[in-house]
This record gives C-alpha cells, structure tokens and sequence, in this order.
C-alpha cells in the first residue's frame, strides 16, 4: 500500500465509523420498533449527529461522497424485491388503479405544493414518497432533483408522520365503510406510505389481506424507474446547459434497478440470497439517508415545518381517496 493510499484510508475511517455507528443503531430501533423503519431511524439519527459540533468539516465532505455511492448501489439492489409475475397476476384492473393513483398523487401534491408555497425540491420529494414507496423513493427521486439537504430530511419524516396514522386511520375507515379484508389490503397497498407501514395498517383485517396488500405496494415500487427516469429527462431540459452540470438522461442506478427486476422475475435467486439482498439494500439506503441527514441544518427545517405539514397532510388526502375511488371503478 503506498503512502497516499494510506492517507486516504485513513481520511476514510472517521466517515466509516461514523456512518456504520449510524446505520447499526437505526437497524437495531427498527428492530425494536418494526413500524418504524431504519431508513426513518437513520435520517433522523443524521440529522442529529450533524448538529453537533464533532463532526470535523473533512469528515462532512467525506460522508457526502459515500452518501452517493451507497444510495446508488441500495436504489439497485431495491430492484430484487420485485417480482413482475406476481405484480402482473393482481390484474388488469388493480394495476391500471395502481398507475392512476401513482399519477394522481404525484402530479397533484406538486400543484398542492406549488398553492401553498412549499419549495419546489421539497414537494418534488413529497409527491415521490407518499406516491410510490416512501423515504426509499424519496432516496431515489432526490439525487435527480435541485433540492435542499434539509427537503430529504422533512420529506422522509413527513412519510413517517403520516404513514403511522395511516396504520390506525386505514383500518378504522375500512371498517365503516364495509370493506371485506381483501379489499382493505388492497387499499392499504395503494395508500400507505412505507412497506412496514402498509403491513401494520392491513394486518387487523387478516393474512390474506397483508399479502394482497404487499403486492400491491410492491406494483408501485416497479413505478420507481420510470418515474426517476422521466423527472430526470425533465431536470435535464429545465436546467441550463451553462449550470455546468445537469440531470443524466436516465441515471445509471435505474437502469441497475430495472435490471435487478429482470432478475428477480426469472426466479432463479434462492429465496435465502433474497432476504440477504433485501437486508443489504436496507443497509445500504439507511447509509445513505444517514449521510442526508448530517447535512441539515436544523434552522431550514424548521422554517419550512407548517406548510410542509399541510402539503403532508393534503398528500395523504389525496392519494387515500384517489385509491378508494379507483378502486371502486376498476377493481
């Protein structure tokens, strides 16, 4: 090993401790607290551990540049968690409700946000958790978009507000409004916001409604590529060419992403390697939200917290009863 090689390791060791330190003491409150995912746990953890004055300006800069590189390789593995024959077999019309629903709210809490005054990254970041899969969405969309650190932090505990209401509110309303278990699961899936989340809100109404309700979940998960891609095009177009740097045309981590669902769908990955897969890709995005969240300051966060709430709640609104009403229609 050569003698700048070995400065740079050791550059390496105070951004590693700190964000491995980070990492375990989120999985470990996620296992302690299964509604409450290490992705949200570790975000949170970030924001704290950068508010303090311990962490040196060289370690800052280092744990930015391992954020990247970790969110990549965790938005890459997210994609063996998908299998499309399963996602195919809800049918026609479930999958044409799931796009719609996907649409609707995406497009609709960037207006709401537009009407209310809420910074464009930050609603942009809003309208992919709360429409497709939560902070690991939110950790995807971000690296596409112009966005305050501080947007990450507040879009991922918004998702974490509202999708624990929505774990006591979706039952409740499902049972005045008379839906049969398999119904409500395939709500929940629609309309909660994290994986954990959806599980929690379908599990009163039974096994068979949380299966249904995983599966649908997962049918908006395969939404993620496509609309990373499609934003990005439009970061492209919308930034000036003399910024000197712009969005990629599609990121390369989406076409891994795409690639690890073509994968999962041949089923040819022992289900073993599949459940390591998935606890690596938790790793990897608690890593990288960790990283998020030590570059907030804590000020920016604050000021934006009121109408941030309102854009959350209007969102949850919004994609709960576009759901129901699609479901409705084509289910």
């Amino acid at each position: 090993m050569t003698t700048l090689t070995a400065r740079r390791v050791r550059s390496l060791l105070p951004c590693l401790a700190v964000t491995v330190s980070g990492v375990v003491v989120a999985y470990l409150t996620s296992m302690a607290i299964p509604i409450f995912s290490a992705l949200t746990a570790a975000v949170i953890l970030g924001v704290i551990a950068g508010s303090l004055p311990v962490l040196s300006e060289p370690t800052r800069q280092a744990i930015a540049k391992l954020t990247k590189r970790l969110l990549r390789a965790g938005v890459v593995l997210l994609g063996l968690q998908l299998a499309l024959p399963a996602v195919l077999g809800l049918g026609a019309g479930t999958l044409l409700a799931v796009v719609l629903t996907v649409a609707v709210t995406f497009l609709g809490t960037i207006g709401i946000g537009r009407l209310i005054g809420v910074p464009r990254g930050l609603a942009m970041l809003v309208a992919t958790g709360f429409s497709i899969c939560g902070a690991s969405a939110i950790a995807a969309m971000e690296g596409v978009v112009e966005r305050e650190d501080s947007d990450v932090a507040t879009a991922v505990a918004l998702v974490t507000f509202y999708g624990g209401l929505a774990i006591a509110a979706v039952p409740l309303a499902g049972e005045w409004l008379g839906l049969n278990g398999l119904r409500l699961g395939s709500w929940a899936g629609m309309s909660v916001h994290e994986v954990a989340q959806v599980v929690a809100a379908a599990t009163p109404a039974g096994a068979a409604a949380v299966a249904v309700a995983v599966v649908v979940k997962l049918s908006r998960v395969v939404l993620l590529a496509p609309m990373v891609a499609l934003v990005s095009v439009h970061e492209r177009r919308r930034r000036p060419a003399a910024e000197g740097k712009r969005a990629p045309l599609v990121p390369l981590f989406v076409l891994g992403f795409l690639a690890m669902v073509a994968v999962r769908s041949t089923g040819i990955l022992p289900g073993a390697v599949l459940d390591i897969a998935k606890t690596v890709c938790t790793l990897l995005l608690a890593g990288a939200l960790f990283g998020l969240g030590c570059a907030v300051r804590i000020g920016k966060l604050v000021r934006t917290g009121g109408r941030a709430l309102l854009l959350g709640l209007l969102s949850t609104l919004l994609v709960g009863t576009t759901a129901f009403g699609l479901l409705a229609l084509f289910a």
